[in-house]
């Protein structure tokens, strides 16, 4: 291609990008980097590889489930080139690592499922000067943009502060279309080669957005915020803060699974196994109706959570209610609404039916 010819491969070569997720965004985008020979691909994911994960995240298959999906990743890519560099994180990316993991790469591509994460990265990439090549995913539609501050927006100047919790849900809740992430990591691809190259018009100061049933690609201009609190000509954020607290929840790509720590509203699998035997127990779970369809744990009523605040006249506060979700989010926000509204025994269970599947009852599905 005369667009890019000997001098745009040797940009490529020594190029470097972090993929931040090797999940649905992170999967395509990854492959076509590599691909495309991009010297050294950063991968940074500290989850490990689920069946369920499979119609989406086509950089794994059924040979890594099970496998860190930072190895998974980097074995696939090292069989389609195996003459770039490949550096894994296996580390969740906080506030206290993002800098210095950020800091040898030329380009960040944000491929996260998690406001917290989003601002994180946004952040980082402002206050080094890199471009952050931005996209999300939810049900049937995609966005994609370019953040650099130095030549445009950033996160922040389109969304200055996170919505409430809950309100938005995250793909783990919500669902997506698998050949969705294909289409808009693809997209995230592009626009990271074409930074590379300095071709074309990059997304800096627009936003794709892409509806999947209509098959329609819309474009909104955006504007750097004058009073933006991170890239403003007189910042208040200048340096890396607490997002969890910022945003108002975990900053997991995905729901959180069993652990040995339990905190003291939660309720373990096993426990709640022996605690069912209560006659004054009332299990709800805060799911989505298409996924109470899949499975459900028996003696369970639904109430999804996006109504709970509505039907709290179903519930008797008397009784002990244990509340649940696919793996925990979901049911602690219920049960600090639930908290909001006077109600005290209050118990989540940690891990969700995923982890009452894998510890008590194996006939639950995983999905």
């Amino acid at each position: 291609m005369p667009e890019v010819g000997i001098q745009g491969q040797e940009k490529l070569k020594a190029a470097s990008v972090l993929l931040v997720g090797t999940g649905g965004l992170g999967s395509p985008a990854a492959m076509y980097l590599a691909a495309a020979g991009v010297g050294h691909i950063g991968l940074l994911d500290f989850d490990v590889v689920d069946e369920s994960n499979l119609q989406r995240q086509i950089i794994h298959g059924q040979s890594t489930v099970g496998v860190k999906k930072v190895e998974s990743a980097r074995t696939r890519l090292l069989d389609i080139n195996p003459y770039i560099k490949i550096t894994t994180y296996d580390v969740a990316l906080t506030s206290e690592n993002a800098l210095e993991i950020f800091a040898p790469y030329d380009i960040i591509a944000d491929g996260t499922d998690n406001f917290p994460t989003r601002y994180l990265v946004n952040d980082a990439c402002t206050l080094l000067g890199k471009p952050n090549v931005y996209a999300s995913i939810f049900r049937f539609e995609g966005q994609l943009s370019v953040f650099d501050a130095k030549n445009g927006p950033c996160y922040r100047c389109l969304y200055s502060e996170p919505p409430p919790p809950g309100l938005v849900p995250s793909c783990a809740e919500g669902g997506v279309l698998g050949i969705l992430p294909g289409v808009v990591g693809v997209l995230q691809a592009t626009e990271v080669v074409k930074l590379i190259l300095g071709a074309g018009d990059s997304m800096v100061g627009r936003l794709l957005l892409f509806d999947a049933l209509g098959m329609k690609f819309r474009e909104l201009k955006l504007r750097k915020d004058p009073e933006c609190v991170l890239c403003g000509p007189q910042p208040s954020v200048t340096e890396l803060i607490d997002y969890q607290q910022f945003c108002g929840v975990p900053a997991n790509d995905h729901e959180q699974g069993s652990s040995d720590t339990v905190d003291s509203m939660e309720i373990t699998p096993p426990q709640l196994q022996d605690r069912l035997k209560a006659n004054h127990l009332h299990l709800v779970d805060v799911r989505e109706p298409h996924e109470w369809e899949i499975c459900r744990i028996d003696g369970a009523s639904l109430i999804p959570l996006k109504e709970i605040e509505g039907r709290v006249g179903e519930l008797d506060p008397d009784n002990e209610i244990i509340l649940y979700c696919k793996g925990g989010i979901r049911s602690m926000k219920a049960l600090k609404l639930l908290q909001a509204q006077g109600f005290s025994n209050l118990k989540s269970l940690r891990g969700g039916i995923s982890a009452w599947s894998k510890e008590v009852d194996s006939t639950i599905p995983q999905y």
